[in-house]
């Protein structure tokens, strides 16, 4: 089994998975709009360049996403990015949040060395995460209820 995310953008599809895979190392594997389906009689001309279903691959995570009139903004789910290096959480995070919104900015916490969350500005929630070494880690995180 595997799980993956789809992603609803209100026009932006192509530009931000472009950025995406310019910027964040992904690889787009597929892209399609509407005018490229093989039954395209029904879909107003505005639409014909809008994307049916776009596909990159981050690391070993699947995006998905297409272009659905009035999406609106990620809410209460965020895409998350792991990294090996502070410096990697750094350039991430301002290349992220500009022209975005920043809901905590990137910092030290007791779980991470540099972790923050945002939103970019195609409409995407993002965590940026450098975790903290993991003998550091376990010292300090509460011990997790047993179920």
């Amino acid at each position: 089994m595997k799980l993956d995310i789809y992603v609803n953008y209100a026009g932006k599809c192509e530009e931000a998975f472009r950025f995406y895979e310019q910027h964040v190392g992904g690889k787009i594997t597929m892209m399609m709009t509407h005018e490229q389906q093989p039954n395209q009689a029904n879909v107003p001309a505005n639409r014909k360049k809008a994307i049916l279903h776009a596909r990159i691959e981050i690391g070993k995570t699947v995006l998905m996403g297409a272009d659905i009139p009035g999406a609106e903004p990620m809410r209460s789910a965020y895409l998350t990015l792991t990294v090996d290096r502070a410096e990697e959480a750094e350039r991430l995070y301002a290349l992220l949040s500009d022209g975005g919104q920043i809901f905590m900015k990137m910092e030290e916490t007791f779980f991470a060395s540099r972790f923050a969350m945002l939103r970019d500005k195609f409409g995407t929630s993002w965590m940026l995460l450098h975790e903290r070494s993991s003998s550091a880690t376990s010292a300090r995180l509460p011990e997790q209820p047993r179920l």
